[in-house]
């Protein structure tokens, strides 16, 4: 009885620590977008969650760690889908590309990571950390779901070539100048139905780039590509 209730409080207090952590993960956002990384203040951080310096530094951390834990939270949501089909011919291939290029639209346009971007920029240099830490955390985890496809095309004998290269021309095929755009604040958020058509046109772009010629497969170079 005793060691039952003893875990059922423990639980409750690991409930209660969460929950905090989370609302100062929330008010650390919100000053960072509000005042910018470099302003804000560890003091404005405890006073917007309602918690001591003491329990911030003691749940999360500090600025920076705080800064790191906002970025993973949504970086989280950026792997590739749990459920991709067997790749085993190019149709398998443009609808696994077309899954994860609409996740990554839909999750990477999200006001909120936008902002985040505009944070960096905005920052770059007084506080060249947010770069840092936004490109290492969610432009690796954005990178990872891509080259994991690739390596399974190229496993399977899809396509050939570099698979971070490969990654990138699909990068570049899906988002065109939609980031800049939406960064600069001209466009809105694309909805879900232009989200499926712009996954759907890079994967075939890509196929199309990347197309097979009596039994080989042609591997295009991305600086012709793109031009650099």
């Amino acid at each position: 009885m005793m060691a039952a209730a003893s875990k059922s409080k423990r639980r409750r207090a690991d409930a209660d620590e969460a929950a905090v952590r989370q609302r100062i993960l929330h008010a650390a956002f919100l000053a960072f977008m509000e005042r910018g990384y470099a302003a804000t203040s560890t003091l404005e951080i405890a006073t917007r969650a309602r918690v001591s310096k003491r329990a911030l530094y003691a749940l999360v951390g500090n600025k920076q760690e705080m800064l790191m834990a906002c970025i993973s939270e949504r970086a989280k949501r950026l792997q590739a889908p749990t459920e991709l089909p067997v790749l085993h011919d190019r149709e398998s291939l443009g609808h696994a590309l077309a899954s994860v290029g609409v996740q990554l639209l839909r999750e990477i346009s999200d006001p909120a990571v936008i902002a985040v971007f505009r944070l960096a920029i905005a920052d770059a240099v007084r506080a060249p950390e947010v770069a840092r830490a936004l490109d290492s955390i969610g432009g690796e985890a954005s990178r990872a779901a891509v080259k994991g496809i690739m390596t399974r095309a190229a496993a399977a004998g899809l396509v050939r070539g570099d698979v971070a290269d490969m990654a990138g021309v699909f990068a570049g095929l899906l988002w065109g100048n939609l980031m800049l755009t939406l960064l600069l604040g001209v466009v809105d958020r694309p909805g879900a139905h232009e989200i499926g058509r712009r996954a759907r046109a890079a994967a075939a772009a890509f196929l199309q780039l990347y197309s097979q010629s009596d039994g080989g497969v042609l591997n295009p170079d991305p600086g012709e590509i793109f031009g650099s």
